[in-house]
């Protein structure tokens, strides 16, 4: 890895359990010297990509604010999407969150509020669980086989933790099974309270730009109209899909 890759490589050394770095936490991280690691946080902190907080540690900075106001505003998916979400949220007063994949990590990006909005776990930018919940679900639905197979041998182990088969046929068999249906329900799966309806934003390829979801108490299974909220979030999937081409 280059000088620079390294370097860059210090922003993924923060995470949930790692808010703050030392610069010695750093270098050892990386594997580098110690007057290296210092220089890369002097450079990071010079770009504005780290800030120093508080006894010699180190956070994401402020410059990750304005990039992420800039993914916003440039991010197709977002502009063709929100108008259809925001239909979605006053059809049915529920959440809609759009969600991606980006290398192995799923990702939501965008929330719409509805009249009761849901106590989420996961929001912009935390990594969700890959094989739990319904957006998930649909974007790896749409992988092409070979695709799958990788993602399935990177993470046996985690997709055995999740109660999904530790057989390849078996586990190819489940996500065909959700790509042929366009959409998947997710009961309680990634968090006990909530459900969830999503459908993929599908490329002229196959593939999947990102998936929708609407998002819901458990509570309202009793009254709701599971059907027509697939007919709704499958719909709008589709919209979004046609504006994106």
């Amino acid at each position: 890895m280059s000088s620079l890759g390294r370097m860059l490589g210090v922003l993924d050394l923060f995470d949930d359990t790692h808010l703050t770095r030392t610069a010695d936490d750093i270098a050892v991280a990386l594997g580098v010297s110690l007057p290296t690691g210092y220089r890369y946080v002097r450079m990071l902190l010079e770009a504005g990509l780290l800030q120093r907080v508080e006894d010699s540690h180190y956070a994401l900075g402020p410059r990750i604010i304005l990039l992420d106001h800039y993914i916003r505003k440039a991010d197709p998916v977002l502009r063709e999407g929100i108008p259809v979400m925001r239909e979605l949220v006053a059809a049915t007063g529920f959440d809609c969150v759009l969600s991606g994949l980006f290398g192995m990590q799923a990702l939501d990006t965008h929330r719409e509020m509805g009249g009761a909005p849901a106590t989420l776990a996961y929001g912009r930018g935390r990594p969700r669980p890959l094989f739990q919940g319904a957006a998930p679900k649909v974007l790896l639905a749409n992988f092409t086989p070979a695709q799958l197979r990788k993602v399935f041998d990177a993470r046996h182990d985690e997709i055995v933790r999740s109660g999904l088969p530790a057989d390849w046929s078996e586990f190819r068999k489940g996500y065909a099974a959700i790509r042929k249906a366009g959409h998947y329900v997710s009961i309680g799966e990634l968090e006990p309270q909530l459900a969830a309806v999503a459908a993929p934003i599908l490329k002229a390829d196959g593939g999947a730009w990102a998936a929708i979801s609407l998002v819901f108490d458990t509570s309202r299974l009793a009254i709701v109209d599971l059907d027509k909220i697939v007919q709704l979030v499958t719909e709008g999937a589709s919209r979004i899909g046609s504006r994106l081409a």
